[in-house]
């Protein structure tokens, strides 16, 4: 029987269905979960319906594309009412999101076909197609860069293990290219403005990770031509499931071959759709950049990509019973830090000081009782960085953080967090620095007054022992008097909180004196003057000069 007239029957299995409306192409897929989280895929169609062509030059949708592309949906619809899906999901990408009549297009979707349209963000798409590969390959003790080559754009992620660290979106599409520099042929001259041209995007959108990245991993149409053209030049037949590998010199003499074939004759070369001759060129050139950018030599192609990330979540979000809950925040924190590696409980006891502190200086000085719980977050994930980097540290937790998509965090909520913990060490918040420089004023001072005592309270786990079992703070004229309690006299925990003491005085304008104290209220031994930190007394140590920056 023919899949796409099934009929209709009450026990057909739970189905679903995801439709990718991409600058290239259109793809459906129909796929039935099974145990595990995975999936059996039943049907796949794609249509190349050219929708980004001419954006580049006009900003909007074609309307000869529009319309082959709304057949398209028509079809694919039909092919999912016939199996009885549970659940259609459709997105689209770089085009429809930047055409003046995207919108207008995803009207007609809905009122003519009743598909509602999600037109997702660079981000969003860049981490269905993330998912995707760290459900497909093993991670674990690699750095890899994720590339999802479209016909608009070219989405890229920098990741360690599981963990994002960076994400970014580039104009790098194959159609954009092809249509600005030509489909490649003996032009030399025309392609060495195509190389230029992604070069100079490449070092202005996606600065050389710290980490020196094991391989590329690509996922989208331009990868998997490369591998089946590779695989059928050896003999090797269909590409297999799990991927394929392919080396940047074998890449190289593939695109030195196309480069000289007029298109007509690229139809006729075997793994290669003909639809993508014209455009084959510009994509693997970008696929070359790429490698030569962040000097990696060997390409995972993975074939798969954002509807397979898309079914995966669809499936996630019908486990309703096994679903985590999103908005449980310790849970998620508690996970994310457990992934990243580090010392967990020197975070919990710094955000356990960090947030007594906060408690007890909230009156004092007007700050939002709510963002409490922010600081504790934010100390919780300090060091996740050194997953990446232990000397840049904070730079990375700052990066990972943001880009963790931490459930029941709000994106504002994430970037306070993320800019708190990056200036938990080193440079005090600069207004030269980028991450800092975005934020709302009033979101500036947080991030300050939250980052000092953060600062504070790490010092006062200086020793990683967990010794320090309180704090108290008391408003003294022109000076806070922080008395802690502990057990034993914590000094090398008193003598860490005064050597970070000098961005929490400049912060909130007043001298600091840290006392190891007996109970609630009781004087230590020592008395301070708050400038940098030093100290006098018994129990006291003198700071270091000045707490290292960058």
């Amino acid at each position: 029987m023919d899949s796409k007239q099934i009929l209709f029957s009450p026990e057909i299995a739970h189905r679903l269905a995801a439709i990718d409306i991409g600058s290239n192409s259109v793809r459906l897929m129909v796929a039935e979960p099974l145990r595990g989280g995975t999936y059996r895929i039943l049907d796949e169609e794609r249509e190349p319906t050219r929708l980004g062509r001419e954006l580049s030059s006009t900003g909007k949708l074609a309307p000869e594309a529009v319309e082959q592309t709304l057949a398209a949906l028509r079809r694919f619809k039909q092919i999912a009412d016939g199996f009885q899906v549970d659940e259609l999901r459709t997105i689209a990408t770089c085009a429809v999101r930047e055409a003046t009549n995207g919108p207008e297009f995803c009207r007609r979707a809905k009122q003519e076909l009743g598909i509602d349209i999600d037109v997702i963000s660079a981000v969003r798409e860049a981490r269905l197609a993330f998912y995707s590969v760290e459900r497909a390959f093993d991670l674990t003790g690699k750095n890899v860069v994720v590339a999802d080559i479209g016909g608009g754009s070219t989405e890229l992620i920098l990741a360690s293990g599981n963990v994002i660290e960076a994400m970014f979106t580039t104009p790098l599409g194959a159609v954009r290219l092809t249509e600005m520099y030509g489909n490649g042929g003996a032009a030399d001259a025309q392609y060495e403005k195509l190389v230029k041209a992604i070069d100079q995007h490449l070092r202005k959108l996606v600065p050389k990770p710290y980490f020196a990245p094991h391989l590329l991993i690509g996922s989208g149409g331009t990868f998997t031509n490369l591998a089946e053209m590779i695989m059928a030049v050896k003999g090797q037949g269909n590409l297999p499931s799990r991927g394929y590998t392919v080396s940047h010199a074998e890449l190289s003499h593939l695109l030195d071959r196309l480069r000289k074939m007029p298109v007509k004759v690229r139809r006729g070369v075997p793994g290669l759709s003909p639809d993508r001759a014209d455009i084959i060129v510009a994509g693997l050139t970008v696929i070359d950049r790429l490698m030569r950018h962040f000097q990696v030599n060997l390409l995972q192609v993975h074939n798969r990509g954002v509807r397979d990330g898309l079914i995966l979540t669809m499936i996630e979000k019908g486990q309703g019973a096994q679903e985590q809950d999103p908005h449980d925040r310790q849970a998620a924190i508690e996970r994310f830090a457990t992934a990243c590696g580090g010392e967990p409980e020197h975070g919990r006891q710094v955000a356990r000081l960090a947030g007594r502190i906060f408690s007890q200086l909230a009156k004092l000085y007007n700050m939002d009782p709510a963002d409490q719980s922010l600081l504790e977050s934010a100390a919780r994930l300090q060091d996740v960085g050194y997953l990446i980097n232990y000397d840049q540290h904070h730079k990375h937790s700052y990066h990972l953080i943001l880009h963790s998509g931490l459930a029941g965090f709000a994106p504002r909520e994430l970037q306070l967090i993320a800019n708190v913990a990056r200036y938990h060490r080193g440079s005090k918040p600069k207004k030269k620095h980028a991450n800092f420089q975005q934020l709302p004023p009033e979101d500036q001072l947080k991030v300050r007054q939250m980052a000092a005592i953060l600062r504070l309270a790490g010092g006062l786990d200086r020793s990683h022992s967990g010794m320090v079992r309180d704090v108290e703070v008391r408003k003294n004229h022109d000076c806070l008097e922080m008395f802690i309690t502990a057990a034993e006299n914590p000094e090398v925990d008193l003598w860490g909180a005064r050597r970070r003491s000098k961005m929490f005085q400049k912060v909130f304008h007043t001298r600091v004196a840290i006392e190891w104290g007996q109970g609630s209220g009781a004087r230590g031994q020592g008395s301070g003057n708050g400038e940098q930190g030093s100290f006098t007394g018994k129990s006291s140590t003198k700071a270091a000069a000045r707490e290292p920056g960058i």
